[in-house]
């Protein structure tokens, strides 16, 4: 895999996944209106959406930090590059799981607090936007690397 393309693919998968949920969002919005502040104590997803939202974020950063570690010690920069890319699908996927979780209480109950923490992982999710500076930043490539890299494109 060169940078290039990398630049050009992951970008476009983190695009197509925040607009598939603000999308969501908007329809799930517009087909319940309805805003309840109210905690019901009975209702599972009072407990469930936060805690997996929060077990989605945390897991999502940690993950994807080891997962970079790991990347550091194995082959040449091509092979650094293919696996930077599915762990950063791997770090989208947690995130977006619970914003679809939230996002359904919210459909199914009205309760505003499922909707607020989808809307908070949407924004987060959305500024975990790849550019290059971050790939480069987070993989670590030696300037020997990066030539080699940059002159493959």
């Amino acid at each position: 895999m060169q940078l290039n393309t990398l630049l050009k693919t992951l970008p476009l998968i983190h695009f197509s996944l925040v607009m598939g949920l603000v999308v969501f969002t908007g329809f799930v919005y517009w087909k319940n209106p309805d805003f309840n502040a109210e905690m019901n104590s009975a209702d599972i997803f009072t407990y469930l959406v936060p805690i997996v939202a929060a077990v989605g974020y945390f897991a999502s950063k940690a993950l994807f930090q080891k997962l970079i570690n790991t990347i550091a010690h194995n082959g040449g920069p091509q092979n650094k590059l293919g696996r930077y890319q599915l762990a950063s699908i791997i770090k989208y996927a947690l995130l977006e799981v619970p914003t679809i979780l939230a996002l359904i209480a919210y459909y199914l109950n009205s309760n505003m607090l499922h909707l607020v923490i989808a809307l908070c992982l949407i924004i987060y999710f959305f500024s975990q936007r790849p550019t290059r500076k971050k790939v480069l930043d987070d993989l670590k490539l030696s300037l020997e690397e990066q030539r080699e890299l940059d002159l493959k494109n």
